[in-house]
């Protein structure tokens, strides 16, 4: 994700057992997440600074919608929702997701996914909820100078353009890895943004590092240095 300063990642964090693997569950994913985005960083939606759980929203202009608790605290965000993974599975079907999480290993393979999830500010979390991106003709105001845009009626949002590339990539590798469903429209959208928006170098850096724990790249982003994967990892921003 776009980030406004270097933030270098100590190789023992790298060479720790626990990012040795993928991690093989949302709460583990969660975990390695804080340890890579240990450092002063900067959430996906409003491009904000954050240190820790806590967001300055003065430092993007944000101002709450409706939920200020939620609104200065970071969670982290399926760009590609839980709901749209595992309700085209039959576990789903037969209890949601927490059941889809216990019985489905697919399923748990995807939402521990690094590549796939992000820090967001909490009260964009929550508003996005499993809607589509998509392109919306409104001024983004509903969270100050934040130039997210969320249409709660047409079950839409429109991100910001800094980061619209990184999720039209982000979706063709889940749709392709985890044999997804994407709808027609959802997929020339996203193509229509992955050339429009190519790979900037903070997102490839960001790939190398979740491919350096996961053991693979997003293929849409690019191929990963596996040589380069022991020393200190710094994410950018252009």
């Amino acid at each position: 994700m776009p980030l406004r300063r270097t933030l270098v990642l100590l190789c023992s964090l790298l060479c720790t057992p626990a990012l040795a693997n993928p991690p093989t569950s949302f709460s583990a994913a969660k975990k390695i997440g804080w340890t890579l985005y240990a450092r002063q960083s900067v959430e996906f939606y409003c491009g904000c600074k954050f240190t820790g759980t806590r967001v300055d929203l003065k430092s993007c202009g944000y101002v709450p919608r409706k939920n200020a608790n939620r609104a200065a605290r970071i969670e982290w965000e399926h760009i590609v929702p839980a709901w749209q993974i595992g309700h085209q599975r039959q576990c789903w079907q037969n209890g949601g997701r927490k059941n889809c999480s216990k019985n489905d290993s697919v399923f748990r393979r995807a939402e521990a996914d690094l590549h796939n999830l992000v820090p967001a500010i909490g009260e964009v979390n929550g508003d996005r909820s499993n809607y589509d991106f998509a392109w919306l003709p409104q001024a983004p105001n509903q969270y100050g100078a934040c130039p997210t845009v969320v249409d709660f009626k047409a079950r839409k949002v429109m991100p910001r353009k800094e980061i619209r590339g990184m999720i039209a990539r982000t979706y063709l590798y889940m749709g392709e890895r985890y044999k997804l469903r994407l709808s027609k429209q959802n997929r020339q959208l996203f193509s229509a943004w992955h050339k429009t928006y190519p790979a900037q170098p903070w997102e490839r850096q960001r790939n190398q590092l979740m491919s350096c724990v996961m053991g693979w790249s997003n293929p849409y982003v690019g191929p990963y240095d596996k040589a380069a994967c022991p020393p200190a990892q710094t994410l950018v921003r252009r």
